[in-house]
């Protein structure tokens, strides 16, 4: 299996890959519906003038989240309380996680901290960072 960071230096990545495997050797085996995951799964891609991160947390308070950026490194977190079955029922597949997560991006050095939106919408949080604008290319005119 062959690992790519999403950035350059992308420390994060690796941890990532470490905790992949210590998942797989505690256990979490794949089913027939995927790997149960105790977090959210993410989407992080870039554009010219921002980077993306999507998390999908359905069923979630938008107040239980909490999303920081600090030195290049933006950090999701959150809880979603667990949901107790009725006493009389058998649970056989239980793959919604509960409990504390927290997931954590490296971000490239061009990006700008201060401009950060967050948006939480139909079980997706949405969280858009822009890149400074004199990183950006731009095209020259030839007089």
């Amino acid at each position: 299996m062959i690992y790519r960071s999403i950035f350059p230096r992308d420390l994060f990545a690796e941890f990532e890959r470490m905790q992949n495997e210590l998942d797989r050797a505690a256990g979490y085996s794949p089913t027939i519906r995927g790997v149960a995951r105790r977090y959210p799964a993410m989407n992080v891609g870039s554009t010219p003038a921002s980077v993306e991160v999507y998390a999908f947390a359905p069923g979630l308070d938008p107040a239980s989240l909490d999303v920081q950026i600090e030195k290049g490194v933006l950090t999701i977190s959150g809880e979603r309380a667990e949901e107790p079955a009725p006493a009389q029922a058998m649970v056989h597949i239980d793959e919604r996680f509960s409990g504390r997560f927290r997931r954590v991006v490296s971000l490239p050095e061009d990006v700008d901290p201060s401009a950060v939106e967050a948006r939480y919408r139909d079980g997706v949080l949405h969280v858009r960072i822009p890149r400074r604008e004199l990183t950006q290319p731009r095209r020259i005119t030839i007089q």
